[in-house]
């Protein structure tokens, strides 16, 4: 009699559980600086799970360096503030996993603070139910529609009026305005605030980069950098002019007058700030493009920004003639390049500037950036920017919900003893240039007797 049947002995043992636990001590070691084999690989943590980027960080749709600025660290925060479509993107993820948070390791890095921690979290699932991350179109379409007028606005005054010193002048500045909003334009393009899909970001991006002449990836190349580690030096590619140029910051001032550098005369720089800052990226943004995208072969965005001068070009010479364009061009990229350095820098100049020390996400942003009072007129001027705290924390929430989530994250602020600053935007002006003042100072006094 052949024996009965029942359950087997392997089904019913527990399936063994192969998932490897680390310590934050030991991701910590996987930066992609160090020496041996661990060292040299790239491991970052999302929602306690351990993920090896080691290859994955060279095909990065953002960029490899934003991601490789994570490298042992926690990226949870960051990780939920630049994909809309989180979901998606852990697809990608998953085969990438190597473990997870051991059970005794707390959520955020022992560094971190835990409590400020938990309660942006809940803040930004508060933020998401409240529906403040989804766009609306007509606001968009509105700032397209006043851009295309201002556009078009500044041919028209020189086809019309000709090229008299009046008409110049408005012409010129009508000019340079368009494409300043057009560049606060993209930058919310490239945020995916304007759209959550993805793919008609990228799509719409490389379409204003007909109308900008710039290349999308090369702007997300660099701006996701700065948004991930700002004011971090040698992370942030917006401190790129330190110590060549400008000397940022207390502490890198110090450092760089102990070690009798002296590339320029920073205790001036305040003089020459203003000046030398826009006369300065014309140029270095030009070429930074064509060497990004040549480099990348990113023949498309080339060919985009090549069209665009063309077009230019062909609209204003017959107007004016050659010499008179290139002396209106170059004034009103002037113009541009001046609003876009002050406007840009008033919110993190004059903040903390340090090396990366691996702050949480909220002391992150909040040692780096300031807001300034709101009005109707600085909304416009700044492009929302007015609201840079907001749009650091959660930098793919469009621009016209920034002012709804404020009240949440001052109150946050208040609760941690966070200093949440805001100020007039004449005094955020004024205040690039009383901090290069103070820093060139120190450069100084360090250079001196260091």
């Amino acid at each position: 009699m052949p024996p009965q049947s029942g359950p087997s002995k392997e089904k019913s043992e527990p399936v063994p559980d192969f998932t490897q636990h680390f310590t934050w001590e030991e991701i910590a070691i996987h930066t992609g600086w160090g020496h041996g084999t661990s060292g040299k690989d790239r491991w970052l943590v999302i929602d306690r799970k351990v993920y090896d980027i080691s290859k994955f960080y060279l095909m990065h749709p953002g960029g490899k360096r934003v991601i490789s600025h994570y490298a042992g660290q926690d990226a949870t925060d960051a990780f939920a503030a630049f994909h809309p479509n989180k979901a998606l993107v852990k697809t990608y993820l998953k085969p990438l996993q190597v473990g997870e948070l051991a059970p005794d390791q707390s959520t955020s890095e022992p560094s971190k603070n835990k409590l400020l921690v938990e309660d942006f979290r809940e803040l930004r699932a508060t933020v998401e139910k409240m529906g403040l991350l989804q766009p609306n179109y007509f606001f968009f379409f509105l700032i397209f529609l006043h851009i295309l007028v201002l556009d078009a606005a500044s041919w028209l005054t020189v086809w019309y009026f000709g090229a008299s010193l009046v008409p110049f002048l408005v012409g010129a500045a009508l000019f340079a305005t368009a494409q300043t909003q057009l560049n606060w334009f993209q930058h919310d393009v490239g945020h995916f605030s304007v759209f959550r899909s993805t793919k008609w970001s990228r799509r719409f991006h490389l379409a204003l980069a007909a109308l900008k002449g710039f290349s999308p990836s090369w702007w997300n190349h660099l701006h996701n950098q700065h948004h991930a580690k700002p004011n971090c030096f040698r992370k942030d590619p917006d401190l790129g002019f330190h110590p060549v140029l400008f000397s940022f910051g207390k502490i890198l001032s110090t450092e760089l007058g102990k070690k009798k550098k002296k590339f320029m005369p920073y205790n001036h720089q305040h003089k020459y700030f203003g000046f030398l800052a826009p006369f300065a990226i014309i140029p270095f943004f030009q070429l930074a493009l064509i060497y990004f995208a040549t480099k990348h072969k990113k023949w498309f965005e080339l060919f985009l920004t090549v069209t665009y001068n063309i077009r230019i070009f062909l609209m204003y010479v017959p107007l004016m003639g050659l010499k008179t364009f290139m002396v209106y061009y170059l004034f009103a990229r002037y113009i541009e390049a001046s609003w876009f350095i002050w406007i840009s820098q008033m919110n993190h100049i004059p903040m903390h500037i340090d090396y990366d020390r691996n702050l949480d996400w909220v002391s992150t942003q909040l040692e780096a950036t300031c807001n300034v009072h709101q009005s109707l007129f600085n909304d416009w001027f700044t492009g929302h920017l007015d609201f840079q705290i907001e749009h650091h924390l959660f930098p793919t929430m469009p621009r016209h919900n920034l002012w709804k989530a404020a009240p949440l994250v001052k109150s946050l602020c208040t609760k941690h003893g966070i200093e949440y600053k805001t100020k007039t935007l004449l005094t955020a002006l004024a205040d690039i240039l009383r901090t290069l003042k103070d820093s060139g100072e120190h450069w100084l006094e360090a250079y001196l007797h260091g």
